[in-house]
């Protein structure tokens, strides 16, 4: 099972927001998730971005793939990727 962290959209139309999930490669962008790790909110300002570093940092040691958009996120956050 190929397990990537990437975004699931909620919120409104025109106003979004996002949770920043483990999720299974196969599944779809808003569906079945494993664990919820925080969330990313671009519509505030300055941008909010919370997440677990301690999930995130076993999550990516366990070889769950961040997405490139995740992976931005997380690096700002101080966590270094591979």
């Amino acid at each position: 099972m190929a397990v990537k962290i990437r975004l699931k959209r909620m919120g409104a139309k025109k106003a979004p927001f996002y949770r920043i999930v483990v999720a299974d490669s196969r599944s779809p962008r808003d569906g079945r998730f494993i664990e919820e790790l925080g969330y990313y909110n671009p519509t505030t300002d300055p941008v909010t971005v919370k997440f677990d570093e301690e999930k995130v940092r076993t999550w990516i040691k366990n070889g769950a793939q961040p997405s490139d958009t995740v992976k931005k996120l997380i690096n700002k956050g101080g966590i270094a990727t591979k």
